[in-house]
């Protein structure tokens, strides 16, 4: 693109422009288009060197202008997004978008930032004064001393919460002279080890696994908020002083505004008590006096560069008044205080700031009236036109050629990739016109000569005076470079158990021998003289089970699916029940493996199709793609392309949730497919489904001569006969329908790939059909729930299984509110979602009230256009409200959860949820997934009852949604359980009711071991259990958090290697310092517990000064030898008289039973083999 800037040489008022920039001089540049204003801005930045803020009316210009100076400048220039004023009280309110500015503004304060886009909404909103945030950023270097007692205090006073782990921004956790913190200057938590007062060493960690990743010299911690309490000029004191005042003289009004006073005198309250206030931004005039925007972080030798200053005065207005109405109904509420509600810059002040700034005007029309405090120097008309993309038609770029040849114009194609450079020259050719391929473009082109190169614009550019044009296909936005991060793979014991962190008293557990109790409590008890950990677990009656630490990998928290747990009944010690619901269980796993097995190997005896490799228009199908792929959606791809090239039918399943780019995996699978002259089918479960899908195919593949057809009821009946003849004869090349697909009616003339969209929601007829239809056919499936890996390994022998786990890089953060539910604030929201031409989600999960609810918002706020959608409506009565949703004739859809899966609504920007505290935060996160798919910010709002005796139940879970919604923590939990409903779905009704009846955990050890020995491969050694009398426990003081130290012994206790073993203990130094001898032996005796496994010891027991090794097998010969030992000669007995066949080890005083029994059944372990 180094040559398109170059361009603007030959333009003489561009030379004036950039020399006044240079000199400070403000000019005013007009008659040109969007993409040519973008043009000399790009080249501004380059030629000036100076720094570029540029300032445009709206979101949509902003993103807009920062595409366009991507594709010249190949940067991605920060857009300052702009953010939500927090006046009403909220439990709590995500602060992500909050978070970006600061992050933007710290930048732009140092001259960090080349060029930096803003929105007039996002420039003149108020904030801290750049002395302000500098004071309340710290920068920590290793070598250096810092109090860690002060640091906290700074962090509290920043706005951070200390909490036991560290999982989202804004949280820090202190354990000994350890700091772990998550700032919002970093990509990662950063974990600080102190000596002393020393800050020793440093680096950033994985906040999934608590890992640290790699080391760091420094690090920059930013404030959480724009509104920092701490930082009034007189501190806390000053602003309760300032509050009180205010009080008082509210109560001195003639008309009292009661609530007002109510308000204050809450606010005052929390900051007397040193309590966090969500709705701090109220006060902002008492805490920052002098006001401050983004405009005044822009440094003296900036440019600053207005875009239509005429449409920036529009906005300014427009801002003005949508602010003044939105307090006005808060001044009426008694939210904000009349004198405090100096929120926003208003144009005036605006051009009185710009005195002494070098500015630089862009407008399409000259006459326009200038600030007088910022008048040009300088007027540049420039002739400059903007042109339209030629959108793949041929015959527009052959006329306009030929046009600009006769004209003596230099002309140059953006074709986008080189393989469509070559096609044009070809094409042109044939039409008898010659074009150079000039690749890369090294030189402008002389008069009436036509350059093709690669590269894309969003539109061509034409300059008469310099008779030069460029044309571009237009529309094909440039492909980011993805930012990569190297991901470790391979399954750490982490993933092969799922965390034991979020166990809490009362949690049903499963133990592998005695079934189903509850977890009590984790009691330390002294057994001769050494100190153990146990795991008290109570079950029917008044039985409990004290399991040591050490064996806690017989221990699973019991997951059912995904439901309460208040109908799981408890097991009884001693009975059978426990064995024989096992036994069921374990014949219901066999079953089904033996089935799929011999479904598989059916399959796979039926003769498929083999696909060629990778056609040249396969890669330009791909390169079409807008954005970067993530690594899973590559290695899907992959997957699938590899199973379509052999010759054995594919049969594969795609799990991903929705948004994360299932449908393009699939779409690449279908133009594989098409370009072997095949058909492909997509099968979906709904109407609307269908036209979304059909739409993406269309746009997906145009250009490219495929021709795509859809079947629905939305189709008349002789469009769909016309759609059936040509499925028959071949016209159509890709088919997309609803089960009307599956009619006998359907025939296809040569299927080489069916894509079944959400498997689980067709019924067992149509299944049926389906298995007709795939005979010998490539068959991939698609789902949204996402499966869980572990389940995934287990069947990884039985079915071909991709997930894409990642979501895309540019999904935006959803600003969330945890809240009271109070009718003004929802109808707040819904008005403002709805000016700006948005639509809601509101979620009221009850069918028999729904109707009474919509009525009620229709008639809070007149002229709204509400619709119902529930799961007992009718399909068809369904698929009516969600596609007149779907075209955005419904501006509020009253739902209950049934939009949790399925539709990609863009335009739906605001979800509210009735009652929140009833769904689980698995529920929460996919709703909140359905919105935020666009580049506008999204909004969500969990609500739920002003109801002051919540349960305890309940209770929980609104502080687990608060964390949810605050940190983004509690993700890995609302992830299983959606999981365990994935794998509900998967396995279907009959295998869910066992899993449910034995746990998740030992259903899937159960189907482990179904597989093997379906496969013929022989089943896992049974575990060995130990208890010697040695210390071996974490103690309270090294990790003091309860749930750390039961994940920490579980995932002890499953340490199958040295390797293992090793991994481990370097996470716990990273994590808690160095380890004492407790935690040391606790390992010992899980490598211990393998190595016995291996050699068929299955328990290890230590009563006084003997130990008793269990043997499950008894091996002579290594018995005989074992006896006749020098060592052992006098000190082993065989017990010929007990159950099991057992040795008996007398140990030797002075040495600790441990060293002692490794060295035992390592000798053990040479004798038998």
């Amino acid at each position: 693109m180094d040559q398109i800037l170059f361009m603007l040489k030959t333009i003489p008022e561009y030379a004036s422009l950039v020399e006044g920039m240079k000199l400070g001089q403000p000019a005013a540049v007009t008659g040109i288009g969007q993409i040519n204003r973008s043009h000399i801005i790009a080249g501004l930045s380059v030629d000036t060197k100076k720094p570029l803020v540029i300032l445009v009316q709206d979101d949509m210009a902003a993103h807009r202008m920062q595409e366009e100076l991507k594709c010249f400048l190949h940067m991605d220039a920060p857009i300052l997004p702009s953010r939500d004023l927090t006046l009403y009280d909220a439990a709590v309110v995500s602060r992500a978008w909050e978070q970006k500015r600061l992050r933007q503004l710290y930048a732009l304060g140092r001259g960090d930032t080349p060029i930096q886009i803003m929105s007039w909404e996002s420039a003149s909103q108020r904030t801290l004064p750049p002395a302000v945030l500098s004071a309340a950023t710290l920068h920590l270097e290793t070598g250096k001393e810092y109090s860690v007692d002060k640091l906290v205090s700074a962090l509290v006073s920043a706005g951070y919460s200390r909490c036991g782990m560290v999982e989202g921004v804004g949280q820090f956790a202190v354990r000994g002279g350890i700091v772990d913190l998550f700032s919002p200057a970093e990509e990662k938590p950063v974990r600080m080890e102190f000596f002393g007062d020393e800050l020793d060493t440093m680096g950033y960690f994985d906040p999934g696994t608590q890992r640290r990743e790699e080391n760091i010299t420094a690090a920059t911690i930013l404030p959480i908020s724009e509104t920092l309490p701490h930082c009034h000029p007189d501190g806390m004191e000053g602003l309760c002083k300032d509050l009180r005042n205010l009080i008082s003289r509210q109560r001195r009004h003639k008309n009292i505004n009661e609530s007002l006073i109510a308000t204050l005198s809450k606010d005052l309250e929390k900051y007397e008590n040193e309590l966090h206030n969500t709705a701090s931004d109220r006060y902002m005039s008492l805490i920052y006096p002098e006001f401050s925007c983004a405009l005044d972080y822009v440094s003296r030798d900036s440019i600053l560069v207005l875009c239509d200053h005429s449409s920036l005065q529009r906005a300014a207005r427009t801002r003005t008044e949508e602010l003044g109405m939105q307090l006005d109904s808060m001044l009426q509420a008694g939210l904000v205080v009349g004198e405090l509600c100096d929120f926003a810059l208003q144009w005036e002040d605006f051009c009185t700031r710009l005195r002494g700034k070098t500015v630089a005007y862009f407008d399409a029309f000259g006459g326009s009236a200038y600030p007088d405090d910022c008048l040009p120097k300088q007027l540049l008309p420039i002739t400059a036109k903007q042109l339209p993309g030629y959108g793949g038609s041929m015959d527009t770029v052959v006329s306009d050629l030929k046009y600009y040849q006769k004209m003596e114009f230099g002309s140059m194609v953006l074709c986008g990739t080189r393989r469509r450079a070559e096609l044009l020259q070809q094409m042109l050719q044939e039409k008898g016109v010659g074009a150079f391929l000039c690749i890369p473009l090294t030189t402008l082109p002389k008069p009436g000569q036509i350059l093709l190169c690669e590269g894309t614009l969003p539109y061509g550019m034409e300059y008469p005076m310099s008779k030069l044009a460029v044309l571009t296909e237009g529309q094909m936005i440039a492909k980011s470079e993805p930012r990569r991060k190297a991901k470790k793979t391979g399954a750490t014991n982490r993933q092969k158990l799922n965390s034991f962190t979020d166990l809490v008293p009362g949690d049903l557990v499963v133990h592998e021998n005695y079934g189903i109790g509850r977890f009590m409590a984790m009691e330390q008890i002294k057994v001769d003289g050494a100190v153990k950990d146990y795991v008290k677990i109570a079950y029917q009656g008044s039985d409990t089970l004290y399991v040591p630490a050490t064996q806690l990998d017989l221990v699973s928290k019991y997951i059912g699916g995904g439901g309460e747990d208040a109908n799981v009944r408890l097991n009884k010690i001693g009975s059978d029940a426990w064995q024989k619901t096992k036994a069921k269980a374990r014949k219901a796993a066999k079953d089904m493996a033996g089935e799929l097995i011999q479904l598989y190997a059916a399959r796979k005896r039926q003769p498929g199709f083999a696909f060629a490799a990778d056609a040249p228009w396969q890669r330009e199908f791909e390169d079409n793609f807008p954005y970067p792929e993530t690594d899973d959606q590559l290695r899907c791809i992959a997957d699938i392309k590899h199973d379509m090239e052999s010759p054995t039918p594919m049969d594969r399943l795609l799990c991903g949730d929705v948004g994360f780019g299932k449908t393009e995996v699939a779409l690449r699978a279908v133009m594989k497919c098409v370009m072997d002259g095949k058909q492909a089918a997509i099968l979906v479960p709904t109407t609307v489904l269908a036209q979304q899908h059909y739409q993406t195919a269309v746009a997906r593949f145009r250009g490219f001569p495929v021709s795509i057809d859809v079947l629905s009821r939305f189709r008349t009946t002789r469009q769909q006969s016309k759609t059936l003849q040509d499925v028959r004869s071949g016209a159509v090349d890709v088919i997309i329908g609803t089960h009307k697909l599956l009619q006998k009616s359907v025939e296809f003339k040569n299927l080489g790939l069916l894509i079944v969209d959400e498997e689980q929601r067709f019924g067992v007829s149509h299944k049926e059909r389906l298995k007709e239809i795939s005979k010998g056919v490539d068959v991939l499936t698609l789902s949204a729930t996402p499966i869980p890996r572990t389940l995934n390994m287990a069947l990884s022998g039985i079915r071909d299984m991709s997930t894409i786990e990642e979501p895309p890089s540019d999904r935006y953060p959803v600003q969330t509110f945890v809240t009271e539910y109070n009718p003004a604030i929802i109808d707040d929201a819904i008005r403002r979602e709805i000016e700006r031409g948005g639509q809601v989600f509101y979620l009221h999960n009850r069918t028999e009230t729904i109707d009474q609810c919509a009525g009620a918002l229709r008639r809070r706020i007149p002229g709204l256009s509400v619709a119902v959608a529930h799961g007992q409506m009718s399909e068809d009565a369904l698929g009516d409200v969600m596609q007149a949703m779907a075209d955005g004739e419904i501006q509020v859809l009253v739902c209950t959860t049934i939009i949790e899966t399925g539709l990609d609504i863009p335009n739906a920007n605001t979800l509210i949820i009735e009652n929140a505290d009833r769904l689980g935060l698995s529920q929460l996160h996919q709703l909140r997934g359905r919105v935020g798919r666009s580049t506008r910010h999204a909004y969500a709002y969990f609500t739920y009852r002003p109801d002051k005796n919540l349960s305890e139940v309940a209770e929980k879970r609104l502080a687990a949604i608060r964390d949810f919604a605050e940190f983004g923590s509690g993700f890995k939990i609302a992830m299983r359980d959606l999981e365990i409903r994935g794998a509900g779905n998967l396995l279907g009704a009959e295998q869910s009711g066992h899993m449910m009846s034995v746990g998740y955990d030992m259903y899937l050890k159960l189907l482990d071991e179904a597989v093997l020995e379906e496969r013929g491969e022989a089943p896992k050694e049974p575990d060995c259990t130990a208890d010697l009398n040695v210390t071996a426990n974490v103690d309270k003081e090294y990790v003091a958090r309860g749930e750390e130290r039961m994940d920490l012994y579980r995932r002890m206790a499953a340490i199958r290697t040295q390797e293992d073993a090793d991994d481990l203990l370097d996470e716990i130094v990273d994590r808690y310092g160095e380890p004492p001898r407790g935690v040391l032996n606790l390992i010992d005796i899980a490598l211990l517990r393998a190595q016995a496994r291996k050699v068929g010891i299955k328990d290890i027991r230590q009563k006084g000064g003997d130990v008793l090794f269990v043997l499950t097998n008894l091996n002579f010969e290594a018995v005989s030898a074992l006896c006749a030992d020098a060592t052992y000669k006098t000190r082993i007995l065989f017990l010929a008289n007990a159950k099991e066949p057992t040795l008996q080890l007398k140990l030797a005083s002075g040495v600790d039973s441990l060293k002692q029994c490794k060295v035992f059944v390592q000798k053990y372990s040479e004798l038998s083999h």
